[in-house]
């Protein structure tokens, strides 16, 4: 057989299309592959491969990714009959009621799933380490974290275990693993894939679900399979004028670009890897004919955002765990959950209503604020993270009371943009001298993201990245 393991999934689906290999044949391809490298990594948490190859040999969805593998997530995309447990213990057996549209949604495009990916508890750090099982490890450097909380994901897909998997992204849960593991991070715009039935919205309209991918074309590709809207959404992502993928190679004209390299405090962490990244991303983009100059919005550091933007985790984080208790039939103990969930649970639960909806009202008016900074630029860029892939157990290695300021310290740039609700991409376009991938970070205006695929692609072609690949025993 055709050895498939490089391949991105629209090079693996047209195979299929072609006949040159079956479903059954990638899907045991990427079994085998699991099999061999996830030991090193614990990416794969939890798989379902009898299920898969049975799928694989029988009748498929005429869709675009017809028989290609795929790893779900283990928070959210859930499967009725089959268990997803948000990193928690006390989930661990909780078979879900209902199956969610964007798991609807990847079936009907043909996609095959073979199993769940390794998550921090709740999603609510950026790091893939949860007490309740194993961490993730960096294919790069197997002592290097993988970002989170689409850690499994991201470390499966850069080792080679499947072209794609299910990221999702509420505080820059697709960007930050997609850099720190050397992938395409692509964050779409608020409301443009469903978290239906069973949720509206979650952390005040901010998480968004789309993948990671080792190509700009396959990011597009699964975006066009899973974003339309279904009925009931509570937000309305402007329709795009074309499926993505056609936006793939187009001329995105000369835009206007604005660039920072480092956050205006000390209290961000401010890596000279991260100043190259973007110092290199900008030549590379002003040879490719674009405007570029050092501006970004007034609004992107207001020190009032972090406390309003925790507000809503904790408020969140409080009515999350209250839906788990119903669903599990009993409470769920301070000593079963993390520390750092335990303290958002306990905020959330003391937290009025008129706090939430204040810290509801500052985020509307300081999105606007951000926004008309798209009037006189089309891109900003940022590094996606503020340095490469810390060591694992970093966050953490000054207790519960300091991982907050880590976190925080390590993201200066991507939660701003889950509360404004705008499209934006992470690209794997700078490396360290000792061979850690630091990625970069595009944002567009609001439902822009073909104009993002554009330059994307358009990056990918002047400096490609796909030939790049960890070296794993």
């Amino acid at each position: 057989m055709i050895d498939t393991t490089w391949m991105d999934a629209t090079e693996q689906a047209d195979l299929v299309r072609r006949g040159e290999v079956s479903p059954k044949e990638l899907v045991s391809a990427a079994i085998a592959r699991i099999e061999a490298v996830n030991p090193q990594l614990d990416a794969v948490i939890r798989t379902r491969f009898d299920e898969a190859l049975a799928e694989a040999g029988g009748e498929l969805p005429d869709g675009p990714f017809r028989g290609v593998p795929i790893l779900f997530k283990d928070l959210g995309c859930s499967v009725a009959g089959e268990p997803t447990a948000y990193g928690i213990g006390a989930l661990r057996d909780l078979s879900w009621p209902v199956t969610s549209y964007l798991a609807q949604k990847f079936r009907a495009a043909g996609f095959i799933p073979l199993g769940r990916t390794n998550v921090p508890e709740l999603g609510t750090t950026v790091t893939t380490e949860p007490t309740s099982g194993r961490p993730a490890r960096n294919p790069w450097h197997r002592g290097r974290s993988t970002g989170g909380s689409s850690g499994g994901s991201s470390a499966a897909v850069a080792s080679g275990m499947v072209p794609v998997a299910h990221a999702n992204d509420g505080g820059g849960s697709i960007r930050i693993p997609a850099s720190v593991c050397g992938l395409v991070g692509l964050k779409p715009t608020r409301g443009r894939v469903s978290q239906g039935p069973l949720v509206g919205e979650a952390w005040a309209g901010g998480t968004i679900d789309n993948c990671v991918a080792r190509t700009v074309r396959d990011a597009a590709a699964v975006l066009d399979a899973i974003g339309a809207p279904m009925p009931g959404d509570p937000y309305w992502a402007p329709p795009l004028p074309r499926p993505l993928r056609a936006e793939v190679g187009a001329d995105p004209g000369r835009l206007r670009i604005g660039w920072l390299d480092h956050p205006p405090r000390e209290a961000y962490l401010d890596h000279p890897e991260c100043r190259a990244a973007v110092a290199g991303a900008a030549r590379l983009l002003e040879s490719l004919g674009h405007h570029i100059e050092q501006a970004s919005p007034e609004a992107l550091f207001d020190e009032e955002f972090p406390g309003h933007f925790i507000t809503i985790i904790a408020a969140d984080t409080a009515a999350t765990l209250a839906a788990f208790e119903m669903l599990l039939g009993r409470p769920i103990g301070d000593d079963e959950i993390e520390p750092r969930n335990a303290m958002y649970r306990s905020v959330g639960r003391a937290m009025g209503a008129l706090r939430y909806l204040q810290a509801r009202a500052w985020i509307g008016v300081w999105a606007r604020r951000m926004a008309s900074w798209w009037a006189e630029f089309d891109l900003l860029l940022t590094p996606t993270v503020a340095g490469p892939a810390p060591e694992l157990g970093w966050f953490t290695a000054d207790g519960p009371e300091s991982e907050l300021r880590r976190v925080a310290s390590y993201i200066p740039y991507t939660s701003q943009f889950n509360m404004t609700g705008q499209p934006a991409v992470s690209l794997p376009l700078h490396w360290t001298p000792d061979g850690l991938p630091v990625g970069v970070q595009l944002v567009a205006g609001y439902g822009r993201e073909d104009l993002l695929v554009r330059v994307a692609s358009q990056l990918e072609q002047a400096a490609p990245w796909a030939d790049r690949h960890p070296s794993l025993g």
